[in-house]
């Protein structure tokens, strides 16, 4: 079983670094031991994050990939699903989200969106989901500080000009939005476009992830949102992960 494990993170880790794209890096903490890793990944755009480098410590499991892998942040960040003083991460996907079909790549990309979509109603700093809640501009600012202070974020980014612009950006004529949003509506091939972009925001395209949904045989539900399943969650990280 073991051997089968060490086998499994050094494939997975393998299929990391032939992933430039992704830009995201994964190596053992320590020479050539597999059980314990160290992990990078850009802060997403559009975001507080923006431009900094995030480091998360991964330790595998004797039961991986039946248990998932123990993640936390070293690098400090300001996010209601990260504990502003340990790094420990408040995430379904590293809990009872968790199905062996998924991999040390989808749980970063997972960690990744979730610095886009922050869900303050399930916290892990409650100090900072508070503020989210109830002083969304506040915690950004603090967002900002901390990336740059700790992530090494640039003083200035395309989130900072959004940022300073976003309450004037709505001056765009109606007639041209409404296009474009039902040109955009038709890549989603009736699906519920939160729904998709859960998957976008880990960094896929928005056809292939409409084209594994189609494979998996997902329900559109008349383009309503809701919860996928486990199993589901998986099977479509899987066929976009490119695995059997």
């Amino acid at each position: 079983m073991a051997s089968n494990r060490i086998r499994r993170v050094a494939k997975e880790l393998a299929d990391i670094q032939a992933d430039a794209e992704s830009r995201i890096f994964c190596e053992p903490c320590n020479g050539g031991d597999l059980s314990h890793l160290m992990a990078t990944f850009p802060g997403p755009p559009d975001t507080p994050y923006e431009g900094g480098t995030y480091i998360v410590d991964v330790k595998i499991p004797q039961e991986y990939p039946f248990k998932p892998p123990i993640m936390y942040f070293t690098t400090k960040l300001w996010h209601p699903n990260v504990s502003s003083q340990t790094g420990a991460i408040c995430l379904d996907t590293l809990g009872t989200a968790w199905s062996p079909v998924l991999t040390i790549k989808s749980a970063l990309l997972s960690l990744q969106s979730l610095l886009s979509t922050p869900e303050p109603k399930d916290p892990q700093d409650a100090e900072v989901a508070s503020m989210l809640m109830n002083d969304p501009e506040r915690f950004q600012q603090i967002a900002r500080e901390w990336a740059i202070k700790h992530a090494s974020a640039p003083a200035k980014t395309s989130w900072d000009s959004f940022s300073a612009q976003k309450s004037g950006s709505s001056a765009k004529p109606k007639s041209k939005q409404a296009i474009s949003k039902e040109e955009e509506m038709k890549r989603y091939h009736g699906y519920n476009k939160d729904l998709i972009d859960r998957f976008v925001n880990m960094g896929f395209d928005i056809d292939r992830v409409v084209e594994a949904f189609e494979f998996v045989h997902i329900d559109k539900n008349n383009g309503d949102d809701y919860e996928l399943e486990a199993a589901y969650m998986g099977d479509i990280t899987a066929r976009l992960l490119g695995e059997p």
